[in-house]
């Protein structure tokens, strides 16, 4: 407890009222509670961008390129403007789409600038770019309407592979289609190798897929042309960025927009980006004053046209001594970013990330990694869960288990002599990023325990006896950068820093709290943690607070839910204006009920030595908003904090996975027997909000490792562009999930450190190394599929 001034007399009823046996001091952060979201999404109530509908609403569809590299000559709209129920066909050539152009910067020098058109106008860069739109009175009649445009391409050739040099560029002001390199350096790399006992080369290869969130993007865009406003209803993760930019590129005052951000039906990084159809929808409005557009993607354009990512290949070089320490790592790191680079965040965005997080958790002085981001014909590379890492590990945890395999030392061992400790905390990587966590041996060892390691080996040795489908262990460890603040930089310099949240809390006149938070939800229950944590800072009951989000005309400031950042910095910022909201009610209950050392518990103030309540929040709230009359001097009306909160660094996570895995000789199918995850999210908030955030993640990783594979042709055209080709897992393939925990405290106000990415971290490595370890067969290209297991086999 703590023993600051103004909380003994708190410390007093905490005592009495534990030796009571009430346990009313315990507090909610750190438990199970009803969930705020559950009565409205559970019942079918939540409210979505595809549910919202207003009066005069009209319909929006987007004619797409089936060409992935052509000039544009005429578009003739005439017959689809004619069409019965059609309201306005809109093309690129328009002045107002021509004017503006989505152009992500960076300051890196190696960065080239390109621009990105709201709807194409010259040329189309990728099969699936908005080429028109139509406005109509249902999306059918918009559809329609599509098919009777008429569009004169004069093909190009395409760029579909980033390893190949193109015959004719993306973009002209990068004739070799490289958006941005860096290498990222530390030590004497080749002095490193020469010293090796040991060095493994490995060329590897990463699956493209999608988020596919359950509700594609979608949005809701009015325009009133009286007060020169904006309107936009979008699903977005971001949603005070996306009414800073859409005021740059449209011309307003950031005032003038406001941008709603309701129920969203999850993210995962597709939905923390600007996209051209979002400003043509703003465009559109603009054009017609008063009439609310929406637009909801379908799954093919989901697939063909939001943001793809994981699209890696990897050159990769390690060096060991003979007890395998990891001495020097060598690696290019090539990605490919797609026809554009994505607003806001560049195409630097995964080939910077996998430069800065590649060494992982391992302790390492001597590095090189140089990483491109290469233009392509293909879809936007965009944030996706995990960015980056998900390859990453699997491309050094493959280089552990070769080199545990040549030196004949076992995966455990030579994982343990490498990770970082925690007497090595705070540990700066190679890249000069600080990890703070030090927790992994700890994990490592609750998976072994966990996944009955020495009894796998046992069935695993009798099995090879009896020729039995053989047995498999898989590990990886890794650590997930979480709540980054604004030292703790790890991708693209852009010209803002993601380093903070706002949070308002205020105390209503009938004592109950409404907490106006600048985070953004996504499904992860954040109505739900920022009340818990605001019910303890405050004191009063979980309850009486209502958490308010995604509005921009509530919330003074978010940067929105990208990274794992929002508990560590949104929670930060609740917890603090939640504590200075406290210190004004005691500072008014001091006076009102003439006590030196007062407190507030469950909404009941209490007096330093009094054996019952002696006021109630409620009371207080009534003089300070109606009964001003009764004020003490000096105190003014209202009860409201508002404060920002930046950790400065951030915090690292750690975490390890285990799995153990049987193989079909016959067919090469793989079949998951047991999987175990340990990570260390620092202090728990809500046990059940995390244990559902590591098994969602855990849930796309598995997808990402086994099934999702985004394919294009020569000609740049995608062949998985529905759900019948581009394979997703069901509850079915999804095993069940051991979690496990660890909780360091970070170095934060709350001591949390986020949990949303790291279990999609794992599961390329583990399944990899598991098939590795039970037939001998390496994987260097994902996904890990029968034929391809059944082809290596023989």
């Amino acid at each position: 407890m703590d023993d600051r001034p103004g909380l003994v007399g708190e410390r007093r009823v905490f005592d009495a009222m534990k030796e009571l046996g009430t346990g009313a001091y315990e507090g909610v952060v750190g438990k199970r509670v009803r969930r705020k979201e559950d009565s409205r999404l559970v019942t079918g109530h939540g409210r979505f961008v595809s549910d919202l509908e207003f009066p005069r609403m009209r319909h929006v569809a987007f004619l797409r390129s089936p060409l992935a590299h052509a000039n544009i000559g005429s578009v003739d709209v005439s017959e689809a403007a004619a069409l019965p129920g059609v309201r306005k066909v809109f093309t690129g050539d328009r002045p107002d789409f021509r004017s503006v152009h989505l152009i992500a910067q960076s300051a890196l020098p190696t960065y080239v600038e390109t621009a990105q058109p709201v709807l194409a106008n010259e040329k189309v860069r990728f099969a699936g770019e908005a080429v028109a739109a139509v406005v109509a009175d249902s999306r059918y009649l918009a559809e329609d309407a599509l098919e009777r445009i008429r569009v004169d391409y004069e093909v190009l050739p395409p760029s579909v592979d980033a390893m190949v040099y193109p015959e004719v560029p993306v973009h002209a002001e990068a004739p070799d289609n490289v958006l941005l390199a860096r290498t990222f350096t530390a030590g004497d790399v080749d002095e490193a190798f020469a010293g090796s006992a040991v060095v493994i080369e490995r060329e590897l290869t990463t699956n493209r897929h999608a988020g596919n969130p359950m509700e594609c993007r979608a949005g809701v865009a009015l325009w009133d042309a009286h007060e020169d406003k904006l309107v936009l209803y979008l699903g977005t993760q971001i949603p005070h960025l996306v009414r800073n930019m859409l005021a740059e590129l449209l011309g307003l005052a950031e005032g003038n927009v406001r941008v709603v951000a309701p129920d969203v039906g999850g993210g995962f990084g597709t939905k923390a980006v600007l996209y051209p159809e979002d400003v043509a929808l703003c465009l559109m409005a603009r054009a017609m004053p008063g009439v609310p557009l929406k637009w909801v993607e379908d799954r093919a354009e989901h697939l063909l046209a939001a943001a793809h990512a994981r699209d890696h290949h990897y050159r990769m070089k390690a060096g060991f001594g003979p007890d395998g320490t990891l001495l020097a790592l060598d690696a290019a790191v090539t990605c490919n970013v797609g026809a554009y680079s994505v607003y806001p965040w560049t195409a630097g965005i995964e080939p910077l990330m996998a430069g800065g997080l590649l060494s992982g958790p391992y302790r390492l002085e001597n590095y090189r990694c140089s990483v491109r981001g290469v233009a392509t014909n293909t879809a936007c590379a965009g944030p996706y869960r995990g960015v980056a890492r998900p390859a990453t590990v699997f491309a050094m945890e493959t280089m552990f288990n070769a080199a545990a395999a040549q030196l004949g030392i076992s995966d455990l061992d030579i994982r343990r002599r490498n990770l970082i400790r925690p007497e090595d905390v705070p540990y700066r990587m190679p890249s000069r990023l600080v990890d703070d966590s030090g927790t992994y041996l700890e994990c490592l060892a609750k998976c072994v325990v966990a996944i009955d390691y020495d009894a796998v080996r046992v069935e695993q040795r009798r099995r090879r006896t009896t020729g039995e489908n053989p047995l498999g262990i898989g590990v990886a460890c890794y650590n997930e950068l979480t709540g980054l603040g604004r030292a703790a930089a790890a991708g693209p310099r852009m010209p803002f820093r993601t380093g903070h949240d706002a949070c308002t809390v205020r105390v209503e006149p009938d004592g109950t709290v409404t907490v106006l938070s600048g985070v953004t939800t996504q499904g992860q229950g954040l109505e739900t943690t920022i009340a818990q944590i605001v019910a303890d800072a405050v004191g009063v009951g979980y309850d009486d607070v209502n958490v308010r989000i995604g509005d921009t005309n509530e919330s003074l400031w978010g940067f929105g839910a990208f990274s794992s950042r929002q508990a560590v910095i949104g929670g930060g910022a609740a917890h603090r204006a939640g504590q200075m909201v406290r210190e004004q009610i005691l500072k008014l209950a001091a006076l009102v009920y003439e006590t030196a050392d007062p407190t507030l518990v469950a909404g009941e103030v209490w007096g330093s030595d009094t054996e019952k309540p002696i006021g109630t929040l409620s009371e207080l709230a009534r003089i300070a908003y109606l009964e001003s009359n009764r004020l003490p001097e000096g105190i003014e009306p209202g009860l409201q904090a508002t404060t920002f909160f930046d950790p400065i660094r951030g915090a690292f996570a750690a975490g390890v996975q285990m799995a153990v895995v049987e193989i079909d000789r016959s067919t090469g199918e793989l079949r998951i027997l047991n999987y175990v995850c340990a990570e260390d999210a620092g202090r728990v908030i809500n046990p059940q909000v995390v244990d559902g955030q590591i098994m969602g993640a855990f849930a796309q990783g598995i997808g990402g490792a086994l099934y999702e594979h985004l394919i294009y042709d020569e000609g740049g055209n995608l062949s998985t562009g529905t759900l019948m080709d581009y394979l997703m897992p069901s509850s079915h393939e999804i095993p069940e999930l051991t979690i496990e925990h660890v909780s360091r405290p970070a170095d934060n106000p709350l001591g949390v450190r986020g949990v949303g990415e790291g279990a999609t971290l794992g599961p390329n490595a583990v399944l990899a190394g598991a098939v590795f370890d039970a037939v001998g067969v390496e994987v260097t290209d994902l996904p890990i599929t029968p034929n391809r297991v059944w082809g290596a086999l023989q």
